[in-house]
C-alpha cells in the first residue's frame, strides 16, 4: 500500500461568520506532487497553512508525516519544507546570508552546513550570485533562492504557495523540472497554482471554489470524466453563435479561444458534433469538430457555470 503523506478529515477554517475551508477531505501519498488549483479566495492557501500547522483549523483532524497537526507542529516544522507566496526572505542579506540564516534556523552547523549550503546553490545556479543581495535579484533569482531555502534541511514533504506567480515562462518551466528532480530524489511536494498548465503536472488535484473541493483525482482521469465532450466551431459570428449556445439545453458552457469557439456539450447526447450543427445559430460555420479536453474543460464542468 502506498505511504500516506497527508492525510485531512473534515478540515473546517471559519474566519467569524466566513468559512474560507469548509468540509475538506484530502489523502496525498509519498512521491507525488499533489496540487490544489483554484481562483483566488477558492481556500488554498488557507488548506495549506492548515496543513503546515501556521493555521488552527476550526474543525476536523490533520495528519502530515505521521504527526498530528498543530499539536506536533513544533516537530514537524523540521521535516517539511515551506515556501510562501510572497518573497519570505531578507532582501537586505546576500545570497549566502540567506542560506546561512536559514541553515541556523533548521539547525544545520558545521561540515553539513557548509556541505548543504554548497550543494543548493549549485544545483539552483546561485553560486555566482552568492555575494548579491536578495532585494536585489531578478524574480527568477528570487524564486530559486526561494527554493533554495525551503531545501536546504532536506525535508520528506515540501510545500509550495503559488511559487510561481511572478517569474516568466521560462523560469516556470525550469522551475517544474527542479520539482521532478526533487520527487526523483523522495520528496513529496504539495503545490497551489491558478495556472492550468501547471495543474495537468501535477500526478494528482483537487479543484477548489468557494473552501469546497469540487474534484480530486490525476488529470487525465478527471477529463476522461468530466461528464462533456468538447467541440469546436471556426465561422463567422462566434460571439452571436455563443450568445445563443449559452443557457441551451444539453449546453454546459460555450467560450471563444482566438478564432474558434470552444463548446461543451453534456455526454449524453450521443452525437455532439450532430447536435451543434443541427442548431439555427451554427448554420453558417465552416468547421465543427470534437478535440481532446483540457484540464479548464474540467475546472468549468466541476465549478461555476458548469454545476448549475
Amino acid at each position: 500500500m502506498p505511504e500516506i503523506v497527508v492525510r485531512a478529515e473534515g478540515l473546517v477554517k471559519k474566519f467569524k461568520d466566513f468559512s474560507a475551508v469548509d468540509g475538506l477531505d484530502l489523502t496525498i501519498e509519498r512521491g507525488m506532487i499533489y496540487g490544489f488549483l483554484g481562483p483566488n479566495g477558492s481556500g488554498k492557501t488557507t488548506a495549506m497553512r492548515m496543513l503546515t500547522g501556521l493555521l488552527t483549523p476550526t474543525e476536523g483532524k490533520v495528519e502530515v508525516l505521521g504527526l498530528s497537526v498543530p499539536k506536533d507542529a513544533e516537530t514537524l516544522k523540521y521535516k517539511i519544507g515551506y515556501m510562501t507566496q510572497t518573497f519570505s526572505l531578507y532582501g537586505d542579506l546576500t545570497v549566502l546570508e540567506n542560506l546561512r540564516f536559514m541553515a541556523t534556523i533548521y539547525g544545520l552547523s558545521g561540515k553539513k552546513r557548509k556541505q548543504r549550503i554548497g550543494e543548493v546553490m549549485e544545483r539552483y545556479e546561485l553560486t555566482d550570485l552568492k555575494d548579491r543581495f536578495a532585494g536585489k535579484m531578478s524574480g527568477g533569482q528570487r524564486q530559486r533562492l526561494a527554493l533554495a531555502a525551503a531545501v536546504l534541511h532536506e525535508p520528506q514533504l515540501l510545500f509550495l504557495d503559488e511559487p510561481t506567480s511572478a517569474v516568466d515562462p521560462e523560469s516556470r518551466r525550469h522551475f517544474w523540472e527542479q520539482l521532478f528532480d526533487l520527487v526523483e530524489g523522495g520528496t513529496s511536494i504539495v503545490v497551489t497554482t491558478h495556472f492550468m498548465d501547471e495543474a495537468e503536472r501535477c500526478h494528482r488535484i483537487a479543484i477548489m471554489e468557494a473552501g469546497q473541493k469540487r474534484a480530486d483525482g490525476a488529470p487525465k482521469d478527471l477529463m476522461a470524466a468530466m461528464g462533456a465532450n468538447v467541440v469546436e466551431i471556426e465561422g463567422p459570428n462566434l460571439r452571436d453563435i455563443r450568445r445563443e449556445l449559452l443557457g441551451a439545453e444539453g449546453i454546459v458552457a460555450a467560450a471563444q479561444l482566438g478564432a474558434r469557439l470552444r463548446v461543451l456539450v453534456k455526454d449524453d447526447i450521443a452525437d455532439p458534433e450532430g447536435f451543434l450543427k443541427a442548431k439555427a445559430a451554427t448554420g453558417g460555420a465552416s468547421l465543427i469538430e470534437r478535440v481532446r479536453p483540457n484540464l479548464e474543460d474540467v475546472f468549468v464542468t466541476a465549478t461555476g457555470e458548469g454545476r448549475q
